[in-house]
């Protein structure tokens, strides 16, 4: 049992608190009835997210992969294995740009929201709209 949670467990904490987070957020978005706290619920789902990538992205051991070799009859074979791969890392801070304009967009369309049905309860707005 115990080689189970060094093995499983506490070998890859982080993949599990990015699993709870995910589910913390898949369950406000989906359990909640307020609409803010279904888009914080998204939120917090598209930060999980990111944090997975991001972890993914970088290695024990490894170094940014900017060459520093000379050139010429002394330059060596690049080890790409010694690398880190800029490309999750990239990806995400675009992955970031698009959730705070997600976020922004959403928080708008709940004011618009909120001045026409003076709530953000959805089934007090879905009673409204059904009238």
């Amino acid at each position: 049992m115990y080689e189970l949670f060094e093995t499983v467990l506490a070998a890859k904490y982080n993949y599990w608190a990015y699993t709870v987070l995910m589910m913390i957020g898949v369950w406000a978005m989906i359990g909640k009835n307020n609409l803010v706290k279904k888009v914080v619920g998204m939120n917090i789902f598209q930060t999980s997210i990111i944090l997975f990538y991001v972890s993914i992205g970088s290695k024990k051991g490894g170094t940014i992969p900017i060459l520093m070799h000379a050139h010429g009859a002394e330059s060596h074979a690049v080890h790409a294995a010694d690398y880190i791969n800029p490309l999750p890392h990239v990806l995400m801070l675009t992955a970031i740009v698009v959730s705070v304009a997600t976020l922004g967009v959403a928080l708008a369309l709940l004011l618009n929201i909120y001045k026409e049905h003076k709530t953000l309860e959805e089934d007090e707005i879905l009673k409204h709209l059904s009238e």
